[in-house]
């Protein structure tokens, strides 16, 4: 496993038939049918590859049941384990497409509407589906070959593959799905061509399709051609091979918050002198920068900086980043306090700023010293995903929807302990702000303050200087008026 200490995140996809209809997998009798226009939780599958034979998949529905073919060539999705009805064989054509084979019976899995069988003996167009990627789309990139994760460098106006860790905002790349095909669009908003160069349009020279082997992927550019690290730095650009080899295949990961931390003396919380945490630097830098990993089941913290070390609690109150492991003495408990943060060490105190800038865990309640302001520095560009879909301005109306499957990029910007959020620039540059009835508007000509609460393992809760929570309605709007913290209130971004 690289030394980032992530899993690759599990592929799931919808699939979407030659008339743009979605597979979907119905809650009731276990019916699936290809009727739905867009891609939400019904419609979402996750791919599982088998243990002994890596060409073998499962596809799982949103209702943990497995799709199934029997020797009639009869499609449902009640299988609740694998067995051979459920092994399918995937065969990639040269657009990207997918024909599903069933591995027992030799059939390719086709149709539309309600008229889906597993069936035909041979591809036509109604057995081929195209892959639309249902993950958050903002990712950290691994070379398989390299086991060194992309970045965007500036210097040299490329992607380049030589990354221990991803770290900061230039190893944020987000995958941009357009027309059944991806663009890689990095933090500065420009696009990958398959020269290598970046582009600030998307073209027909950005666009790549996906392609799945042994559970990674691979990007087939315009030409046929896959793209891979080239030469020391490993620049990513097309190369010459025509079939996926090691080279050329890549895993998504999880990209995990990155912050830096100021104390109530004005300076950064830093490793620049040692091992021992102080609030002492006036810049921010990798030594100034910490990735919080929260834990799915405590929902504590862990800071890791970049060279791979944890903070740990040591004896007398002190911090140091000289763990390696996660262990009880890593993990912090982060209570929000609007346009600051507390954090409380696994000896029940909080840390509180010395007069020497160094960091302690002596204290038993909040002062103006236990007190930081947290700022995320590696979500320039912010995709919020929620209970009922995406987050994206209303076609009509300067309120925003948050039931899509479509997302919109927005700008974040922070203030002082709060953000502001705003439309792309040169699209829409107005300011999102909640008004008088509780809806979210996009059209503030002026910022309004919003805090963020990183709460959850890759989710967080957005309030409004009302105090309230922003929260994804059954109806598709988004409102700034949650009371409290539920699953309509936490995000994926």
């Amino acid at each position: 496993m690289p030394s980032n200490g992530n899993r690759p995140l599990k592929l799931q996809f919808g699939l979407i038939n030659y008339e743009g209809r979605y597979l979907t997998a119905e809650t009731f009798g276990f019916k699936v049918n290809a009727s739905a226009p867009s891609l939400k939780k019904k419609q979402i599958w996750t791919l599982e590859q088998d243990s002994q034979d890596t060409q073998v998949v499962y596809l799982r529905s949103h209702l943990g049941r497995y799709l199934t073919s029997d020797k009639d060539g009869k499609v449902t999705c009640e299988a609740d384990g694998h067995n051979s009805d459920c092994r399918f064989l995937i065969v990639a054509q040269s657009d990207g497409r997918w024909a599903l084979q069933s591995e027992q019976h030799l059939r390719f899995f086709g149709g539309s509407r309600d008229y889906l069988s597993c069936f035909a003996q041979v591809i036509t167009d109604a057995e081929l589906w195209a892959v639309h990627l249902a993950l958050h789309p903002q990712a950290s990139l691994l070379s398989v070959a390299r086991k060194r994760y992309a970045h965007l460098s500036m210097e040299d106006g490329e992607i380049a593959v030589d990354l221990n860790i991803p770290w900061g905002v230039v190893a944020l790349l987000t995958l941009v799905y357009l027309d059944g095909k991806y663009c890689l669009k990095t933090c500065d908003s420009r696009f990958l061509s398959n020269d290598g160069k970046l582009l600030t349009e998307s073209g027909r020279a950005t666009a790549y399709t996906l392609e799945l082997k042994c559970g990674k992927l691979a990007f087939k550019d315009c030409e046929g051609k896959y793209l891979s690290p080239m030469g020391p730095t490993g620049t990513l650009r097309s190369g010459r091979c025509s079939k996926p080899g090691k080279d050329e295949l890549f895993d998504l990961e999880e990209s995990h918050p990155q912050v830096v931390l100021m104390a109530a003396n004005g300076r950064y919380v830093s490793i620049r002198q040692g091992v021992s945490l102080a609030a002492n630097q006036e810049d921010e830098t990798d030594m100034e920068t910490f990735q919080m990993e929260i834990d799915k089941e405590t929902r504590k913290c862990t800071f890791r900086t970049s060279q791979g070390n944890y903070w740990a609690l040591v004896a007398h109150g002190g911090i140091q980043s000289t763990d390696t492991e996660v262990s009880a003495s890593t993990m912090f408990s982060v209570e929000w306090l609007g346009h600051k943060v507390a954090l409380k060490a696994s000896n029940g105190k909080y840390i509180c700023t010395k007069k020497n800038g160094q960091l302690l865990a002596v204290s038993d309640s909040i002062g103006e010293d236990e007190q930081l302001t947290l700022k995320l520095i590696n979500r320039p560009m912010l995709i919020l995903r929620g209970e009922y879909g995406f987050v994206c301005h209303h076609k009509n109306s300067n309120t925003l929807d948050a039931s899509r499957s479509v997302y919109d990029i927005f700008n974040l910007q922070f203030s002082n302990g709060a953000y502001h959020i705003k439309g792309q620039a040169g699209v829409d540059d107005r300011f999102w702000y909640v008004n008088s009835a509780g809806l979210v508007c996009s059209d503030g000509e002026t910022p309004e303050d919003f805090t963020l609460e990183l709460l959850e393992h890759g989710r967080l809760a957005i309030r409004g200087k009302n105090g309230k929570y922003l929260r994804g309605d059954p109806g598709g709007t988004l409102k700034g008026d949650g009371l409290s913290l539920s699953s309509s209130t936490l995000w994926e971004y």
